[in-house]
């Protein structure tokens, strides 16, 4: 009984905090899309820095892994979720305005496609082998194809809104950065190994 009553005080009061977020994130031209440029250079340098606190030996395998988990969690799964579902499912007008849409019915089926990729990339930190490449492969071929509508937009429509224009970059690099960590860990034998 606590717990509902603890939760039903905290979700308006965590979707009103998301909501006045993003209100501001959209009104500073280009500064909500630095949190996803972040978030990727932080999927480069936060395992950098596990491994060099890390008294474990800095094998290829190891470091290779170790990179392309924190590619999974922070590339697939913060940009999935935090950044894709509860944007576009909770809200879809601001959402809309960062990209430089008008607000859409299909948000809210994107905003499960991103929720449900973001959930792939958090079990990856429980499961390995297959699941690694399956989650990887689905999100770059994903990320691609963001990566050439936005391309698009741009060139075509000249939508420089932040969330379109800055996205070409973030998008495009977690897309090739995932395909070769991915071919990497592949050519260590890390699909070879179960969970790895």
């Amino acid at each position: 009984m606590r717990r509902e009553s603890y939760l039903k005080q905290c979700t308006p009061r965590f979707l009103a905090f998301m909501r006045e977020a993003l209100d501001r994130l959209a009104g500073e031209r280009g500064s909500s899309a630095m949190i996803d440029l972040a978030i990727v250079v932080l999927s480069v340098v936060l395992p950098l820095v596990h491994l060099a606190l890390s008294r474990a030996p800095r094998t290829k395998e190891r470091v290779v892994r170790i990179l392309l988990l924190y590619a999974l969690v922070l590339d697939v799964g913060v940009i999935g979720f935090v950044f894709g579902f509860i944007p576009h499912v909770f809200f879809p007008d601001q959402a809309a305005k960062m990209i430089g849409w008008s607000p859409s019915p299909f948000q809210f089926e994107v905003g499960f496609h991103d929720g449900a990729w973001g959930i792939l990339g958090f079990l990856c930190i429980w499961l390995g082998g297959l699941f690694w490449l399956a989650t990887g492969l689905g999100w770059s071929f994903f990320m691609l194809g963001a990566t050439y509508g936005h391309i698009h937009q741009t060139v075509t429509d000249g939508n420089y809104a932040p969330y379109n224009f800055l996205t070409i970059f973030s998008d495009g690099f977690v897309a090739i950065w995932l395909l070769v960590l991915l071919y990497l860990h592949y050519r260590c034998g890390g699909f070879q190994r179960r969970g790895s």
